[in-house]
C-alpha cells in the first residue's frame, strides 16, 4: 500500500511517500480501506520528534480516518464488511489501509461524506472527553475556548453552543474572530490586540467563566485562573505556550478551582470506546439534524502531506485539514 512515513524528525519536507505492507488486524480490530485521513497538531509534533509513538502503535502518522471496513474481527461490532466508518486510531492513518479497534469505530453520520467524517474522530473525542467529561460543561454555563478556529476550537464552539453554553473564544486575527462568530461563538477575542482576561471579566460582570479549554498552558496560566468563576474548571489539552509556570494556590483553595488536563492517545481502548458510545448517543444526532457540521478548510492528496503540514503549522486555517487517499 501507499503511505506517508516520517523519514527523520524535522520540518514538513521529511514526510515521504513510500510503500508499506498492509497492516493485519488483530483480535478486536478491523482493517479499513482509507478514503480520507484528518491532520492534527499531534501529527506535527510526532514529525518533529516531540510526540513519541506509543508502544505497539504504527510509526506512520495519522490519528483519524474514514473509509470502508474490508476485514477483521467483527465479533460484537454493529457494522459489517463494506460499511462506511470513521475511526480514532493510534497511528497509521496516512495510508491506503489502516487498522482500528472495533470500539473506536463509529458509523458515518447520515448526510456526511467520508472526507467530512475523517475530520471528526480526533477532535470530537478530545472535546467530549475534556469539555464535558472533565470540564463538566452543562446548559447555562459559560466557556472560554483558546484557539477558537483550530479543529478542536471549531468543534468545541459548536458542541458547547448546541448544549446551551455561552461561548467565548480567542483567535489570532480579526478575520479569525469573525469566522469564530460565524461558527457560533458569542464573543471572539483577538489575543494579539485584546486582553482576554479583562474582556471575560467585563462580559460576565466580573464573575468569570465556568470552563476554560486551554491548549496554551504556562503562558496563559495566571490569566486563565483570573478569568475563571468560583468553582471554575481549567482543562489543559496542550502545551503550546510552555509547560511550567508559577501558580497562586491560594486562589485555587479560596475559589474552589479545578485544574485538570489530559492527552487522548495513551488512553486505553476501553476508555476510548466509552467516548465513542457517548458521541454516537449525544453528538452524532446533532450532525444528522444539521445542528452542528464539519468545518473543513482544505483537502490535499496523500502525496501532498508536506503541503498539508506546512498549512497546519502556518496557523492560517479555520477548521480541519484533510488528506484524501
Amino acid at each position: 500500500m501507499r503511505a506517508i512515513e516520517i523519514r527523520e524528525f524535522g520540518g514538513p519536507e521529511v514526510l515521504q511517500l513510500c510503500e508499506r505492507d498492509m497492516p493485519v488486524p488483530g483480535v478486536g480490530e478491523v482493517l479499513i480501506k482509507v478514503v480520507a485521513a484528518g491532520i492534527n497538531r499531534p501529527d506535527v509534533l510526532q514529525r518533529m520528534g516531540q510526540y513519541p509513538v506509543p508502544p505497539g502503535a504504527s510509526d506512520l502518522p495519522g490519528l483519524e480516518v474514514a473509509g470502508y471496513v474490508v476485514d477483521g474481527d467483527l465479533e460484537g461490532a454493529s457494522f459489517s464488511v463494506g460499511d462506511e466508518v470513521c475511526a480514532l486510531v493510534q497511528g497509521g492513518g496516512y495510508a491506503e489501509y489502516c487498522v482500528a479497534p472495533v470500539g473506536q469505530c463509529l458509523p458515518v453520520p447520515r448526510g456526511l461524506s467520508l472526507v467530512e467524517a475523517a475530520s471528526l474522530p480526533e477532535t470530537y473525542f478530545t472535546v467530549w472527553s475534556n469539555v464535558f467529561d472533565r470540564g463538566g460543561l452543562k446548559s447555562g454555563d459559560s466557556i472560554l475556548i483558546h484557539g477558537g478556529t483550530s479543529g478542536i476550537g471549531v468543534a468545541a464552539i459548536q458542541l458547547a453552543k448546541a448544549f446551551g453554553a455561552r461561548v467565548f473564544v480567542t483567535a489570532g486575527s480579526d478575520e479569525k474572530c469573525a469566522a469564530a462568530i460565524g461558527i457560533g461563538a458569542n464573543r471572539a477575542i483577538n489575543y494579539r490586540t485584546e486582553n482576554f482576561e479583562e474582556i471575560i471579566k467585563a462580559e460576565t460582570s466580573g464573575r468569570g467563566v465556568d470552563v476554560i479549554l486551554d491548549m496554551v498552558a504556562a503562558k496563559y496560566l495566571s490569566a486563565n485562573i483570573s478569568a475563571l468563576a468560583d468553582d471554575g474548571r481549567l482543562v489543559v489539552i496542550a502545551l503550546l505556550g510552555g509547560a511550567k509556570a508559577e501558580l497562586d494556590l491560594s486562589q485555587v483553595l479560596r475559589r474552589r478551582l479545578h485544574l485538570t488536563g489530559s492527552t487522548l492517545r495513551p488512553r486505553s481502548i476501553a476508555f476510548k470506546a466509552e467516548i465513542a458510545n457517548a458521541l454516537q448517543k449525544n453528538v452524532w444526532p446533532l450532525f444528522e439534524c444539521d445542528a452542528i457540521k464539519p468545518v473543513i478548510f482544505k483537502t490535499f492528496e496523500l502525496e501532498q502531506a508536506k503541503e498539508a503540514h506546512a498549512l497546519m503549522q502556518s496557523g492560517e486555517h479555520v477548521g480541519k485539514i484533510v488528506l484524501v487517499v
